[in-house]
């Protein structure tokens, strides 16, 4: 008995098993929507053949031997035609032919000529139901004669008989056609579709165990149909997830030599600061000048390898921000960036007194970031320095826009732009820049865009929060 039952529970909860289900309870319903029509056609018919008959029995009583018929006669022909009387209407004569005597139950009438669709479907129904014994006179045009009308009494339980018979017969005939539809679909379901959705599932599963072993992978049928799209999909799908943890297997190794060295540096930074502390003090203008510029440089530089040395620990700090001047900010961040990669034009319109709500280290980074990546297109085809920045106000937000005057990014470029490692236009590049700067900017709920790029330039939105 558990047997049977987890096998019909396995049938109701598989794809093919409900579909079966559902063929067979659809193919049933339908034959419910049709059935009543079908039985009152069954009825009509059968009342046409009983109204038949009786004429032909008529007609042999027209040709009885001396013109009159016994009563032995007259009830082996009502026999033959199930009938209790019979009369017609011949050449507007109304005759009595056979009658086999009075009744003594409920008489309702079957006018064939004049019974409509609806009126057919509604006495077959009542048919069913009905207890009582009831009569039926049936009045029809003989095919024969349809000039002559034709009466003939009958009782009604034979005819409840027949369509009890012929719904039964109707409802085994709707059981096969729904089990062998519902069968057809089955196998042609579970081939078609439900064993390539179960490769494609163990495929997944199989993967899922080592990503990283190509045998795993999913090959991909020659097919047309969704089918065959799904498994491209997940093909391309795995070879991308791939990938991707290959390249976070590099750079767990990178970020593993990266904070060791920035350890190291960040001692090496420590006592740098000791030096241009000292110089700070010198009485020499110009020496007090590069002092407080080496000592704003190397205090960057060690909360830089703090920063990547948390980044590393997965524990990257939010922004510790203040009102920052913004035409202050860029200035030094442009006066950084020449001071390494070259000098140049640059032009600030930013407007006096510009503040913004940012973190000062962060904002340095993001314009140095932009401003050196600028400097070096410029300069690797030998154009002349050419830096500008404009702002507007948009939505409690500064809109700084960064153009410069270099030959534009290449499309390869475009389509990795921000991403770590693949956006450099340089053999030497990392790409880490644009990807840097841009965390740092939405880490204000900014952002970085690039508003065009072409053969006379290139142009860069910064979007930061404005100062209250």
């Amino acid at each position: 008995m558990n047997v049977v039952i987890g096998v019909c529970r396995a049938t109701v909860e598989s794809l093919p098993g409900r579909l079966l289900l559902f063929t067979l309870g659809f193919v049933m319903l339908a034959q419910l929507l049709i059935f009543l029509p079908l039985a009152a056609q069954f009825r009509t018919n059968w009342l046409s053949d009983q109204a038949e008959t009786a004429f032909i029995a008529a007609l042999a009583a027209d040709v009885a031997e001396g013109g009159t018929l016994g009563d032995m006669e007259v009830s082996q022909l009502l026999e033959a035609s199930d009938a209790v009387a019979v009369a017609r209407v011949t050449e507007g004569r109304n005759e009595l032919v056979l009658y086999g005597g009075p009744i003594d139950a409920r008489l309702i009438e079957a006018d064939l000529r004049r019974e409509t669709w609806w009126g057919s479907i509604t006495s077959a129904a009542r048919t069913f139901t009905i207890t009582e014994e009831r009569y039926i006179r049936i009045i029809a045009n003989p095919q024969a004669r349809p000039a002559d009308i034709i009466d003939v009494i009958v009782p009604e339980a034979p005819l409840k008989a027949a369509l009890l018979s012929y719904s039964v017969e109707l409802i085994q005939l709707s059981l096969f056609i729904a089990i062998v539809t519902g069968a057809l679909l089955y196998v042609t379901l579970l081939y078609a579709f439900v064993r390539p959705m179960r490769q494609l599932a163990a495929a997944m599963a199989r993967f899922q165990k080592d990503p990283l072993d190509p045998k795993r992978a999913i090959v991909p049928e020659n097919r047309k149909d969704e089918i065959g799209q799904a498994q491209r999909a997940l093909a391309e799908m795995q070879e991308d997830v791939r990938a991707s943890l290959k390249q976070r297997e590099r750079l767990a190794a990178l970020g593993a030599a990266m904070a060791k060295i920035n350890h190291d540096l960040r001692n090496v930074l420590a006592a740098a600061q000791l030096v241009s502390d000292r110089l700070v003090s010198f009485e020499d203008e110009r020496v007090r000048k590069m002092g407080a510029r080496m000592v704003r440089a190397v205090g960057r530089g060690i909360r830089l390898t703090e920063a990547t040395l948390q980044y590393g620990k997965a524990e990257e700090s939010p922004p510790q921000t203040m009102r920052l001047n913004l035409r202050v900010a860029l200035d030094e961040a442009a006066a950084d960036a020449m001071a390494t990669e070259g000098e140049g034009v640059w032009i600030n319109e930013i407007a006096e007194g510009t503040g913004i709500e940012a973190d000062p280290d962060h904002v340095h980074r993001i314009f140095l970031n932009l401003f050196r990546n600028a400097i070096q297109a410029m300069t690797l085809v030998e154009r002349e320095i050419h830096l500008s920045v404009t702002s507007r106000e948009a939505d409690g937000f500064i809109r700084i826009e960064v153009t410069d005057a270099g030959p534009g990014l290449p499309a390869k470029a475009q389509e990795n732009l921000f991403q770590p490692f693949t956006s450099s236009t340089r053999r030497e590049g990392t790409g880490l820049g644009l990807t840097t700067a841009r965390e740092l900017a939405r880490a204000h709920g900014g952002d970085i865009v690039l508003v065009r790029t072409g053969p006379d330039g290139t142009v860069f939105a910064v979007t930061l929060p404005k100062a209250e």
